[in-house]
């Protein structure tokens, strides 16, 4: 299954040369570099840590250490009901943090949001988002944005969000704030406790106006007509500021309403399910094959190497773009993997056939949402199409009770997978005007320029909202 690139991305490439939003095609924008992560905290992320002398890292090497103590909040519910009473008299905490001083009250914190967040994104839970940060390029200047129950590390922590300025939109040299994001990064929505969602936006955008950041905010993959989205525009309308839909985008999504067989036969047509067994059993008589899913640790470092393996032995290493390609996203994917694992939220597939790798997929988990991370198959048996066989294996997710929902993260019109899930998850892209007044000058100039280059284009933006 082909998705985004992990070093380069023709999607991400391309769009790195227009102006963001759908009018302009979007763009991921990176400045500065990766942070060198203290050896302090290297203690709560030793997947993360390198020799001495070795991406700026101080701890001599890798320690290692169980996670588990820092899930001791999840699962305790605490949002809107929990923590009803008087708003008007609470005393909600807002700043932004610098990801060096993330520390192991945070991190507690932060996993009990993840347990409770309106919208799961395993993209920004501490074990995938702490080791991006320490891999990938990033402003100098990039916070997270948290908001507190009450005083900061004594109340439950309701919001956060990586957020930082950028001199570039686009192909336009125009200042602004957005949320940080990566090549390796499908999702943008913050995590946000349910309940308090309008709060959240509220406290965002009353910081950002105090705060000298230049320009206007920009959310980028953003789920549309989920919670947040709804409360984003509802606050930006009674602030009577623009709150721009720019892009959007639709991927596949599985949905578990029904089991895996009736979705199957629902969404696969009888001639196509009737060829599709007839080369696994091919490929059945050229050795033993067979399917695994695991969610523990087991042999997870060699599982591991194989998978980079696998992807790299592909068209993925011949265009540079395998994760195996480059040292950052080499032990980038090791340590959100291993991450995943400790917290409970990884799950890996693969195809064997006399026990070597064919086809490979890593998913992760978080609450009830599912999300399709990396796949890799072996394409000197790709006319037994090893990984549509995986994904089909994929399905029991449906019979097990596991998840509402997988979302694909894959790109929209995949060839594969949006013929195998009928289902659509809607991303969009958000600009928001500010609050100073040369700043919305130039967001209104922007926003102009790019309705002007989206009718040369004729390109059009959809809304689910508005139907």
């Amino acid at each position: 299954m082909r998705r985004r690139a992990a070093c380069t991305s023709t999607r991400i490439n391309r769009s790195n040369q227009n102006p963001a939003g759908s009018d302009s095609g979007g763009f991921f924008v990176r400045a500065g570099a990766p942070i060198a992560l203290p050896s302090a905290l290297i203690r709560f992320y030793p997947f993360c840590a390198s020799p001495a002398g070795e991406g700026g890292n101080d701890a001599g090497g890798t320690i290692s250490m169980d996670l588990s103590g820092f899930q001791t909040m999840q699962g305790r519910d605490v949002g809107a009901d929990g923590l009803a009473g008087d708003r008007s008299a609470r005393q909600f905490a807002a700043h932004f943090h610098p990801p060096s001083r993330i520390d192991a009250r945070l991190v507690e914190a932060w996993s009990d949001l993840a347990g409770q967040a309106s919208e799961p994104n395993i993209f920004y839970e501490h074990w995938f988002l702490v080791p991006a940060l320490a891999q990938f390029r990033h402003h100098d200047d990039l916070q997270l944005f948290l908001l507190w129950a009450g005083e900061p590390h004594r109340s439950p922590l309701l919001g956060l969000m990586p957020v930082g300025p950028e001199q570039q939109f686009g192909r336009w040299p125009v200042p602004h704030v957005q949320n940080w994001m990566h090549h390796n990064c499908f999702l943008g929505t913050p995590l946000v406790r349910k309940g308090f969602e309008p709060m959240f936006w509220e406290k965002l955008l009353a910081a950002l106006d105090e705060r000298d950041w230049p320009g206007f905010l920009h959310i980028n993959a953003m789920t549309i007509s989920g919670p947040l989205d709804q409360a984003l525009r509802a606050v930006c309308a009674d602030r009577k500021r623009r709150c721009d839909l720019v892009h959007s985008e639709a991927r596949a999504l599985l949905e578990a309403h029904c089991t895996a067989d009736e979705y199957y036969r629902t969404n696969i047509r009888k001639k196509k399910r009737k060829e599709l067994l007839r080369i696994k059993r091919r490929l059945g008589e050229l050795g033993e094959l067979q399917f695994s899913c695991l969610q523990d640790r087991t042999n997870l470092d060699s599982w591991i190497d194989e998978f980079l393996a696998l992807e790299r032995k592909g068209w993925k290493g011949k265009s540079g773009s395998a994760l195996d390609c480059a040292d950052a996203t080499r032990e980038f994917f090791r340590a959100t993997v291993r991450g995943a694992a400790q917290s409970g939220q990884l799950e890996r597939r693969d195809m064997r056939l006399d026990g070597q790798p064919v086809a490979m997929l890593v998913n992760f988990r978080s609450g009830r949402g599912g999300f399709e991370f990396k796949t890799a198959f072996d394409e000197d048996y790709a006319s037994y199409s090893p990984g549509v066989q995986l994904q089909i294996e994929n399905l029991d997710c449906l019979d097990k009770n596991a998840v509402d929902w997988v979302d694909s993260c894959a790109v929209e019109g995949h060839p594969m997978i949006d013929h195998l899930w009928s289902g659509r998850r809607h991303i969009g892209r958000f600009s928001i005007e500010p609050q100073r007044l040369a700043d919305r000058a130039v967001f209104r100039g922007v926003r102009l320029g790019e309705r002007g280059m989206g009718k040369l284009r004729k390109r059009k933006i959809f809304d689910p909202a508005e139907v």
